[in-house]
């Protein structure tokens, strides 16, 4: 066994530990994740910014402009601080979602969910991901980043239900298993994301990209 599936199975269950280990072997977070036709005109929405890094290795690359949304308000506060000298790097402490709402986040370890009720729970605002984009008159987001731990599911799916989707060209998304029906429900979104974009790579319940085909703007 290679070094690296050491380490892989040593961190990850052993289901995980199978999906990441292609992931990790191209190293995908600093390929994959990073590389798009963006430049200092585009928009990009980073949903689940935790520590901020993602942001700031996109920042790095392409000087765009980046709405980061980190609802748990302790990691909000440090990415505030992180980027408090860059006018680009716009931090929120609320969520984007299915609907204007109240949700408990449970926070544990290094990990946070509104599914898995370990540890300690905080309220948490959520809203809704057309309303914001149409209150803030954002006509075209290049890129959007869904890493929310399980809520990818109702936000995907009011993306979908509202249009918003079609005014969004690449969608980064990581969906998680351990939300109820988990499968069927990310075979449902993937199967409306087929009428207005492309994969361009997926990795499942790891990482998947979806590109907004030409015909559809």
């Amino acid at each position: 066994m290679s070094m690296l599936s050491k380490v892989i199975h040593k961190v990850f269950p052993p289901v995980q530990a199978k999906r990441v280990k292609p992931w990790f072997e191209i190293n995908g977070d600093k390929t994959l994740r990073l590389n798009y036709d963006l430049n200092e005109k585009s928009v990009v929405f980073d949903l689940g910014g935790y520590e901020g890094q993602w942001t700031s290795d996109i920042f790095s690359k392409y000087q765009c402009t980046i709405y980061l949304f980190e609802p748990f308000k302790p990691y909000c506060k440090k990415i505030s601080d992180r980027f408090s000298k860059n006018e680009k790097i716009k931090p929120y402490d609320f969520g984007l979602g299915q609907s204007n709402k109240i949700s408990k986040l449970y926070s544990h370890d290094d990990a946070s969910s509104v599914f898995k009720k370990e540890g300690i729970g905080h309220d948490i605002m959520i809203k809704k991901a057309s309303d914001f984009i149409k209150e803030l008159e954002i006509p075209f987001i290049h890129l959007m980043k869904i890493n929310i731990e399980g809520g990818e599911y109702e936000l995907l799916e009011e993306l979908i239900d509202s249009g918003s989707v079609v005014k969004i060209k690449n969608i980064q998304v990581q969906f998680h298993d351990f939300v109820p029906n988990a499968r069927e429900r990310m075979s449902q979104i993937q199967k409306l994301l087929r009428k207005t974009h492309s994969l361009s790579y997926q990795y499942e319940f790891v990482w998947e990209n979806w590109v907004l085909d030409e015909k559809t703007v």
